[in-house]
């Protein structure tokens, strides 16, 4: 048996028409409206969708309120056809909370981008579910459990296509006997639809030089609880959003409640990652959260029943890369289509994924292949996801600037002035700044945080939570958690920066462990990760790539 998987002979390829990564609301969007174009005009075309969950949704996480705007283009029909949509939107609540008192903002004075109405509360991983059965019908092909792990290449340098990962490698790299190897696919085009931070995404932003030099991509991290409450407690129908405690002034983020269901709530807090305080635990912040007085009574004799977290892109307008490549385009989430004052970005995707379609389909019939698709470009640039982000395109940065509540004053104003003069607002488009690796101070110039222990009932420990969400990895394979060098975590982020992984991690994947001798360790429980992507993003020297386990791994996001 060779020691090194590398060592195998070359990997049997299939060839497709169009090879689509991630099974998300962009890529399935893409594979069914590419699907009716080819039976619209009566040809065949071949699909295929690679999605390293071990079931489509298994990684899908979202509040989820879902602006049908995208469904409505791509599915008319989805009612009849029973899209599990059944909880529309009927009260927008806003408040800000401040550490023991609550203020409502009246609706009136919201700006109308913010309103939900017409909007529904479900779960995003539940629709992608129904997505998949769609495309499935109309003959797309989908492998769940495979991770696209590597970008194919032709002679011109064009991407055509890409491998899944092997499977059966031990954690020393060398094949094991249930070794099998990946698989290549290689297509005339292909649509990376992986969602915020994808590895292939990240890859190609660099090989391509497709990013705004001068907007980085900025992120947040998403945590989000699913509790059954009492029903004298649930509201169906209700959104609730609220922002201040217990974040500072300088600190983004803020939370949502969403009653829909048989007396489901989801419960999500967001922090900006452009947060400067390296003691600051975002996931220490979302269970503190729940405790406040406004808040903590909707889980009075309610349990949590699962738990999730995911990067969001929070660039907005102006942070969106180059969307095509020689051979493909970036889709989805992972192009940073998302809305951030209304926290919404599935519409966006859905209609990347037809943008992307039509733009496909018809350079294929014109015979084209591995060039690029300047009408989806185009198309996206021009068209509904430009006059929805436009509008926004302001929101963030004013917030970075400014703090939470002259930030978000001035947000509105220029929300307002949107809805008068769409797409121009204030006149001008301000630039993000730093990216998001960058803003964090050191240790000895900021503040140490005493986060509350949790009681078990409202609030939790990291480990009690990520066992609620289904988070499975094969133990003996490699860890997919990469550190450039394995000094920096103890000589320089300890020393400088008190270490923030081990508070930034949602999952308890990253600790610094003592030895009998005292010297100080990096450890990497990599079994932990549910994915979320935000060590790639927020450590301060750049030490941590993300990229794909075996496929099949990682949280499994049941009713998410």
């Amino acid at each position: 048996m060779p020691n090194d998987a590398a060592e195998y002979a070359p990997r049997e390829a299939m060839e497709f028409d169009v090879v689509i990564v991630g099974a998300g609301p962009a890529g399935l969007a893409a594979a069914i409206r590419l699907k009716q174009l080819a039976a619209e005009a009566k040809c065949d075309l071949s699909v295929v969708v690679l999605e390293k969950g071990s079931e489509v949704g298994a990684h899908i996480l979202s509040g989820a309120v879902i602006d049908p705007i995208g469904l409505n283009r791509l599915i008319p029909d989805w009612k009849e056809k029973g899209a599990p949509l059944e909880t529309p939107v009927h009260e927008d609540k806003f408040l800000v909370l401040g550490e023991a008192g609550v203020m409502r903002l009246p609706n009136i004075f919201m700006p109308p981008l913010m309103s939900n109405h017409g909007s529904y509360i479900a779960s995003l991983g539940a629709l992608c579910g129904w997505f998949g059965e769609q495309a499935a019908e109309l003959g797309v092909e989908i492998y769940p459990g495979f991770a696209a792990a590597e970008v194919l290449y032709d002679d011109n340098g064009a991407v055509a296509g890409v491998a899944t990962g092997d499977m059966g490698v031990g954690g020393d790299g060398k094949p094991m006997d249930n070794f099998v190897r990946g698989m290549e696919l290689r297509g005339k085009y292909t649509l990376i639809a992986e969602g915020a931070r994808g590895s292939l995404t990240k890859l190609l932003v660099t090989k391509f030089d497709l990013a705004q030099a001068d907007n980085p991509q900025k992120y947040g991290i998403g945590l989000k609880e699913l509790w059954q409450v009492a029903p004298e407690k649930h509201e169906p129908g209700l959104v609730q959003h609220s922002f201040g405690w217990p974040l500072d002034n300088r600190t983004g983020g803020g939370s949502f409640l969403y009653h829909y269901g048989d007396n489901l709530v989801s419960v999500g807090f967001v922090v900006h990652l452009n947060y400067e305080n390296p003691y600051l635990s975002p996931y220490d912040e979302f269970q503190r959260f729940k405790t406040h007085p406004a808040i903590s009574p909707t889980f009075e004799g309610g349990k949590r029943i699962a738990y999730g977290a995911r990067a969001l892109t929070e660039g907005g307008w102006q942070s969106i890369p180059k969307l095509i490549f020689p051979g493909g385009a970036l889709l989805g989430c992972g192009a940073g289509f998302m809305n951030v004052p209304r926290i919404k970005g599935s519409h966006n995707a859905m209609l990347s994924g037809i943008a992307a379609a039509e733009a496909t389909f018809d350079a294929i019939s014109a015979g084209r292949g591995h060039d690029r698709l300047e009408a989806y470009e185009d198309s996206v640039r021009s068209g509904d996801i430009a006059r929805d982000l436009k509008r926004v395109r302001n929101v963030k940065p004013l917030w970075s600037r400014f703090g939470t509540i002259a930030g978000i004053m001035l947000g509105g104003i220029d929300m307002w002035l949107n809805t008068i003069l769409p797409g121009i607002g204030l006149g001008f488009t301000l630039k993000h700044g730093k990216p998001d690796w960058a803003t964090l101070k050191k240790a000895r110039n900021s503040k140490s945080i005493a986060y509350p222990k949790p009681d078990g009932v409202l609030t939790f420990d990291k480990l009690t939570n990520v066992s609620f969400s289904g988070t499975n990895h094969e133990e003996n394979q490699p860890v997919h958690l990469k550190l450039a060098d394995p000094w920096i975590p103890v000589t320089i982020n300890l020393p400088d920066y008190a270490e923030p992984a081990q508070r930034y991690c949602p999952a308890a994947v990253y600790e610094i462990v003592t030895d009998d001798s005292g010297k100080a360790h990096f450890q990497i429980n990599a079994q932990n990760c549910v994915h979320c992507k935000s060590c790639d993003i927020k450590d301060p020297s750049q030490n941590i790539t993300w990229v794909c386990p075996e496929g099949g791994g990682g949280p499994n996001y049941a009713g998410m």
